[in-house]
């Protein structure tokens, strides 16, 4: 599953959660969301590193509701949207909060979280140098992006499809 968070309008977050708990309109709203998206500094893709993230930031687990606010909530933690698939939603002061949470993590830092990833659990993804290079230009890049939507008072909207 490929994922990318966008730090949405409050036209589109009223109707975002006007259509909360009717998954195919919250589909629908994505769906335009993501054809009429024109602000790059708004949107970060992650690819499949979203879920390497959101296990470094938590308890090594895919777990939603796993690991400590503020962290949990910069993939996975927010208020999920959809049955199908992740569509999570997080509103702009847990997005403040988020993106100052990340600020303090750095490139060692995030090592170690990710040396702590064990295969053989519900993780089996790569682990090796190439593939934490690789994470790290994500984990920077969902940084930088939590940056701009806090300064912008955006929430933020993550999905992986």
């Amino acid at each position: 599953m490929l994922g990318v968070h966008f730090a949405i309008t409050a036209d589109q977050e009223k109707a975002l959660l006007d259509a909360d708990g009717d998954d195919d309109a919250v589909g629908e709203l994505l769906g335009d969301i993501e054809e009429n998206w024109d602000d790059d500094q708004l949107k970060v893709d992650t690819d499949k590193d979203w879920d390497e993230i959101h296990r470094c930031l938590t308890d090594g687990s895919l777990d939603p509701d796993a690991g400590d606010y503020p962290l949990s909530h910069a993939i996975l933690g927010g208020h999920g949207m959809h049955d199908d698939y992740y569509v999570v939603y997080v509103d702009a002061t847990q997005v403040r909060d988020v993106a100052a949470a990340l600020r303090d993590i750095d490139r060692a830092g995030l090592r170690r979280r990710f040396d702590t990833l064990l295969p053989g659990s519900d993780y089996d993804g790569p682990l090796g140098d190439d593939d934490f290079a690789y994470l790290w230009t994500d984990f920077v890049d969902v940084v930088n992006f939590y940056q701009r939507a806090a300064a912008a008072g955006r929430a933020v909207v993550f999905t992986a499809t």
